[in-house]
């Protein structure tokens, strides 16, 4: 199980993130929503390492990963513009973790077809991924987050710089994730479709967890006593941070 607890992360006098508990089960799917500026993106960089906590903890099946390097965690990050390696292929791009992980080369090359396969993208491994289409470089930047097999997959807006078709694309990935492989998922997202693809619904505002519920047949969860009036913005209306 990830859990967070009482998570703090500060950007000078602001409280980012405001002491947030939150947990996620092994094959649990979450999303994580709420307006522009509330935290979401911030979050997903603090679990995965990239940003250091002011209070607080994340732990894996109880362990402490504060002092765990982010290489080390074995949690996959998709972010929204791709971050990928301009000067390298769709091959290079997709083993960068194999190798950090020291995966040896016949595996390595093995494994980069395997997940190219999910993505759909194998016969394009050669490309340099600067020709490619936006869809495309998300589906790889997809393919370079599952690669080391993480014990959790995290996405900021896989789906949000994407057109309808594209979206739909990475979005029947992820479910085939889900479905085949039990992936835990970690979703940052504003797209009621992958609001719906989760088992959780989370909210945040300021900061601060105001809703943690069910999914529900529209993609929105209950309102909880936290705050239901806070609770309420569309979903069409929320930002990508």
């Amino acid at each position: 199980m990830l859990r967070v607890e009482q998570a703090v992360v500060r950007f000078g006098d602001r409280n980012v993130v405001d002491h947030v508990d939150l947990e996620v089960g092994a094959h649990e799917s979450v999303a994580v929503l709420g307006p522009s500026g509330c935290g979401k993106t911030t979050l997903l960089r603090a679990i995965a390492g990239l940003q250091p906590l002011e209070g607080g903890a994340v732990t894996w099946d109880g362990d402490d990963l504060r002092a765990v390097p982010v290489h080390e965690r074995r949690f996959g990050l998709m972010f929204q513009e791709y971050a990928l390696f301009p000067h390298r292929d769709v091959r290079g791009n997709v083993e960068f973790g194999l190798r950090m992980h020291g995966v040896d080369g016949a595996a390595r090359a093995a494994r980069v077809d395997e997940v190219l396969d999910l993505v759909g993208l194998r016969e394009l491994r050669d490309r340099r991924v600067s020709t490619l289409s936006g869809g495309e470089q998300q589906r790889v930047a997809l393919a370079r987050a599952f690669a080391p097999d993480p014990v959790v997959l995290m996405a900021d807006e896989p789906t949000g710089n994407l057109d309808g078709e594209n979206g739909r694309i990475v979005l029947d990935v992820m479910l085939a994730l889900r479905r085949d492989h039990g992936t835990t998922l970690v979703l940052v997202t504003h797209d009621p479709a992958l609001a719906e693809l989760s088992d959780r619904v989370i909210r945040l505002r300021d900061g601060r967890v105001v809703v943690d519920g069910a999914t529900g047949a529209t993609g929105a969860a209950p309102a909880t006593a936290a705050s239901s009036s806070a609770a309420a913005a569309p979903l069409a209306t929320e930002g990508a941070r």
